[in-house]
């Protein structure tokens, strides 16, 4: 059972609920976040009853939830939910784009995609500053670090764009908070180290959460959970494609997760083709596939690699957003 305390509850009151719980013979997880406190009742939920839990002052509403990822769960929120990045929300009416350089290796790269993001309609930027490509290797480049976040962040700052970057590592969340990251990426080589991702659940900050290579929806989902536990549940889901049988492409993108995620979850959700395609040219019509399977938006990359768009494809595809929005009931800048 999850418990939802009302805005403003005061101490006494969450520990009379707390004292009923244990009185009844289970255990409670608290979970503060920045507007509710939620109370999940952890053993046989059967013996409290919703009504009275329902009638105990400070509390909002109770609610059986069978599903395991609870806190996430379609069933807690019945509305999709918008999560504020910067002055940017994701999720809701507005399609967002997500634009910047795989790795942010020098103040030029950075400077070079951030100008050419107004154009096509991005209002966030994003780049890689810490680790590796997925695959690779040890001997190969591994990001440049502070450095590169500094350039990012210079680059989007001067044009009043949220700055997004992967956190690769828990010993680099402080670094991250101290530089004034807008959102922190998970990255799918992360989705499954728990332990960070309890670190990132107990900071205010919004997370994008990627989904791993071998992960099923659901894995991907109790994923999340770790991170809403920590009473953080600002949370947004990013389909990058999963390992197949086909080698045409590195990945599988599957379209139909973001269908059934936004059945099942009220987490905003959006796509990263370009991960998953290996080509340039194939990323926007995956891209539009992803939007009308229902994603609140797209994360794509600019520059030389295979997958990533060179600016007058991206030009293209914002207009190609543009052209289709209205027929799903969408708007995009």
């Amino acid at each position: 059972m999850i418990v939802v305390m009302k805005p403003g509850a005061s101490e006494a009151e969450l520990a009379l609920l707390v004292e009923h719980i244990r009185a009844s013979g289970l255990r409670e997880h608290v979970s503060r976040g920045t507007e509710r406190v939620l109370v999940g009742a952890i053993g046989d939920e059967r013996v409290l009853d919703t009504a009275l839990i329902g009638r105990l002052p400070g509390v909002e509403r109770a609610l059986r939830i069978v599903k395991p990822y609870r806190l996430v769960s379609r069933e807690l929120v019945g509305v999709n939910s918008v999560v504020q990045v910067g002055a940017v929300p994701i999720g809701g009416e507005a399609w967002q784009l997500i634009v910047g350089p795989t790795s942010v290796a020098t103040p030029g790269a950075a400077e070079a995609v951030a100008a050419s993001l107004a154009p096509c309609g991005a209002r966030l930027m994003h780049g890689g500053v810490y680790g590796p490509a997925l695959f690779g290797g040890p001997y190969e480049a591994q990001g440049a670090g502070v450095a590169g976040l500094e350039h990012l962040l210079a680059a989007a700052r001067a044009r009043a764009l949220p700055a997004i970057a992967e956190l690769t590592d828990v010993r680099l969340l402080e670094t991250f908070l101290e530089y004034g990251v807008d959102a922190l990426l998970i990255g799918a080589r992360n989705m499954q180290n728990f332990e960070l991702l309890k670190e990132v659940g107990r900071v205010n900050k919004p997370v994008i959460l990627k989904r791993a290579l071998a992960a099923t929806a659901a894995e991907w989902l109790m994923a999340a959970e770790y991170v809403a536990v920590g009473g953080n549940h600002r949370i947004v889901l990013c389909e990058r494609g999963v390992r197949g049988f086909d080698d045409a492409t590195p990945a599988l993108f599957d379209a139909g997760a973001i269908a059934w995620l936004k059945c099942e979850s009220h987490l905003p959700v959006i796509a990263d083709p370009g991960r998953a395609v290996g080509r340039a040219d194939l990323v926007a019509p995956v891209a539009l596939a992803a939007l009308a399977a229902g994603a609140d938006g797209l994360m794509v990359d600019v520059g030389a690699e295979a997958h990533a768009l060179d600016t007058a494809s991206l030009q293209q595809l914002g207009a190609q957003m543009r052209a289709l929005a209205p027929a799903l009931g969408r708007t995009f800048a």
